[in-house]
């Protein structure tokens, strides 16, 4: 495929370990009244060769993460985004929604006290989210994502799986449509050693549930499919990890077409608190300390109820890791590049 040369400015972030590379400035303009026909329209085009050559290998990789700023859906929110992935064009993403948040008070687009919250305000493919912006000595000390309404879709779906047999889920919303397991049910344990077979039950937990009617959005056909598969295990107080709340668990997402999650995933935590809330296995206003693949740590508690479902606030870390100008000259043999997985 031919493509026009391109000069790209990109700040990237990480949280909790979970790679996101923000475009503040697009070349082009990506057409939609909202975010979310925005998403829709993203979708090809040069949007989606951008979001290729940013993903892709030499230049990313097959889990690179990140993000298009656009404008908001009215003047009620800062900015808008569009959350990108080595698949495609995701709904929600938490832990990009800290990172824009950091990085929104860092570049000065948003502007913060040396000391206290700022809020800064984004809207979303899948709503309007918040990411307060906690300063300490003019230091960003951390970001709490406020999530869109989470809540339980359906429990106890039987899924079929070539390799994995038959596993019992629950689908859960939290901005994105997930399916969530204990790892065990599945014979395996959330760690490193076994990050192959996750990766397998993930895509085959995903595909089983492919046609059920569980992931469809009740609403919103542009919301409809699993996003990605939760294996969470619950954590003791013998796994030397800093601990501060009333439950402690340690998940991992595999999401998209096999990506992995490095971060306990922003939006699949707060989908996470909502089925343990629902269950009573987290009380209102308790804190679930939730723990990544990688032990990196995010906090999370309910923050209030609305019609939709339970109001989920996330709490974790987010830190520049560097800001790149990304070039494509029209006689580049790879072009937009490759992923080899």
């Amino acid at each position: 495929m031919k493509v026009e040369s391109w000069e790209i400015e990109t700040v990237d972030y990480h949280t909790a370990g979970e790679p996101f590379r923000i475009v503040p400035a697009l070349p082009f303009l990506i057409p939609g009244a909202t975010v979310l026909e925005r998403r829709e329209n993203a979708m090809a085009g040069d949007a989606d060769k951008l979001r290729r050559l940013l993903v892709n290998e030499p230049r990313g990789h097959a889990d690179m993460y990140g993000g298009f700023i656009v404008p908001p859906n009215d003047d009620g929110a800062h900015f808008g985004v569009l959350f990108w992935h080595k698949d495609g064009f995701s709904t929600a993403c938490g832990h990009g929604t800290i990172a824009l948040g950091a990085w929104a008070v860092r570049s000065g687009l948003v502007r913060a006290p040396d000391d206290g919250d700022t809020d800064v305000v984004i809207d979303v493919p899948s709503g309007r989210v918040t990411a307060r912006v906690s300063m300490v000595d003019g230091v960003v000390e951390s970001v709490t994502f406020r999530n869109v309404p989470s809540y339980v879709v359906a429990r106890d779906i039987e899924v079929k799986t070539s390799d994995f047999g038959r596993l019992r889920v629950d689908v859960l919303w939290g901005g994105a449509l997930y399916a969530s397991l204990p790892a065990r049910a599945a014979g395996l344990d959330v760690t490193p050693s076994n990050l192959f077979r996750l990766i397998s039950a993930g895509r085959q937990v995903k595909a089983a549930l492919a046609d059920h009617p569980a992931a469809h959005h009740p609403t919103d056909t542009r919301l409809d499919g699993i996003y990605g598969t939760i294996f969470h295990e619950a954590v003791g107080p013998d796994s030397g990890l800093a601990m501060h709340g009333a439950l402690a668990q340690r998940n991992v997402t595999i999401f998209a077409d096999g990506q992995v999650d490095r971060s306990p995933c922003g939006s699949g935590t707060a989908a996470r608190v909502a089925a343990l809330t629902d269950s009573g296995e987290l009380a209102y206003g308790d804190v679930l300390d939730h723990f990544s693949i990688i032990d990196s740590h995010f906090t999370s508690e309910v923050a209030g109820h609305s019609d939709a479902g339970v109001v989920v606030e996330v709490t974790g870390r987010a830190f520049p890791v560097g800001e790149c100008k990304f070039t494509l000259e029209a006689d580049d043999e790879l072009g937009l590049g490759f992923v080899l997985r």
